[in-house]
């Protein structure tokens, strides 16, 4: 007998030889992770308490700036900000002064004042719209009207000149709507040109290929401030006299152009990656090529391509700012404007860290939300 039996027997403690036994606490959990990644040479550990000590001191010298020393209000004389205070304390502390007397420019550009709460409205529109979207017993016909709906009470609040509202000219419009009607009526119109094109490149048929080819490569081999600056200024000359197409539409045309020739090569490494055996099992049903196609093949290869997907929709949604080349004001050129009055003069880094938190927020919920409908999408993998 052992002694740990011994002991136990001697306690008058029952003992259980097969009963299975926790291991040390130094091995498992959160106490092992860290002794194994940050802490398991003399090497690693001062790597450790070195990024340790930067990160605590940027936190707190972050906070004293932002918080602590930060200026909130200035006085207005005159119908002018006084910003002395926030020039003495230039590099102490910051001066959200500059936010809250300029968000409503930040957010909504030149918009009339008096009719703020329509892009207001339109921008809570956007989110709702999202949010049914992203929810997956929303995704079948029934989406189509709510987004007809949801659009066409969008345009009725951002033009007016109906049910009292008075009109306002898309030269008006800026901030936060612009960059959300940007970037969702670009990708949602690119996604499904981008499967177009995609299929068309895997097309056996020649003409349908090689258009689709020249598509792409064409598109991808320029820049987008290139194809905006052609919207812009190269587009209208080929226009009959007297015809002129709005402005933010030929940024719309552009953006949905160079999305889609992006997200078409996604979409087909989707379909190149899929099994052979898919298409074979496919067409051994007796299937059509678009019953093959839609019930089949797309759907595991979208699946497959959640995660480049989401990082192009990202990396789009940033890339409406360029439109500043072409005179639109979007979000980030909104913030850049709203620092040009003499008074508020220096006081950029605050106006770009919000609109920063604006983008990460958009930019971080389809991160995570991609995770999550990624994870839901293959369990039957982790089987």
């Amino acid at each position: 007998m052992s002694d740990v039996t011994l002991n136990t027997a001697v306690a008058g403690v029952p003992h259980d030889a097969s009963a299975p036994r926790s291991a040390p606490i130094r091995q498992t959990g959160a106490i092992a992770w860290v002794r194994q990644n940050l802490f398991a040479t003399w090497l690693s550990t001062a790597v450790t308490l070195l990024l340790a000590y930067l990160i605590l001191r940027w936190t707190v010298g972050f906070i004293e700036w932002a918080f602590l020393n930060a200026i909130w209000e200035v006085p207005v004389v005159n119908g002018q900000a006084q910003t002395q205070a926030c020039r003495e304390m230039r590099g102490t502390g910051a001066c959200w002064a500059v936010i809250n007397e300029k968000h409503r420019f930040i957010l909504f550009g030149t918009y009339p004042f008096e009719q703020h709460w329509r892009p207001a409205l339109v921008c809570v529109l956007f989110v709702a719209l999202y949010i049914v979207s992203a929810m997956r017993r929303f995704w079948n016909w029934t989406l189509v009207p709510i987004w007809i709906v949801t659009l066409t009470v969008i345009g009725i609040l951002m033009w007016g000149g109906i049910l009292g509202l008075p009109y306002v000219p898309q030269e008006r419009w800026g901030g936060l709507p612009i960059t959300l009607i940007l970037s969702t009526f670009g990708l949602a119109l690119a996604f499904p040109l981008a499967i177009l094109v995609a299929l068309g490149r895997r097309s056996k048929l020649p003409a349908i290929k090689i258009l689709c080819v020249l598509y792409v490569e064409l598109i991808r081999g320029v820049p987008l401030i290139s194809l905006l600056f052609m919207a812009s200024v190269m587009f209208p000359l080929f226009l009959p006299e007297g015809m002129n197409i709005d402005k933010l539409l030929r940024a719309q045309v552009a953006i949905t152009l160079f999305a889609g020739a992006y997200l078409a090569e996604v979409v087909r490494g989707g379909l190149q990656a899929l099994p052979r055996g898919q298409y074979e099992a496919a067409e051994a049903l007796g299937l059509s090529y678009w019953q093959k196609t839609g019930l089949i093949i797309l759907p595991q290869a979208l699946r497959l391509v959640i995660p480049p997907l989401v990082n192009t929709f990202i990396g789009f949604f940033k890339d409406t700012s360029l439109v500043l080349i072409i005179g639109i004001f979007d979000l980030l050129t909104a913030g850049k404007t709203a620092i040009v009055e003499p008074a508020w003069q220096g006081f950029g880094v605050e106006v770009y860290v919000t609109v920063g938190v604006i983008y990460l927020v958009f930019c971080f919920a389809m991160s995570k939300y991609s995770q999550g409908l990624e994870r839901d999408l293959n369990q039957h993998r982790r089987r």
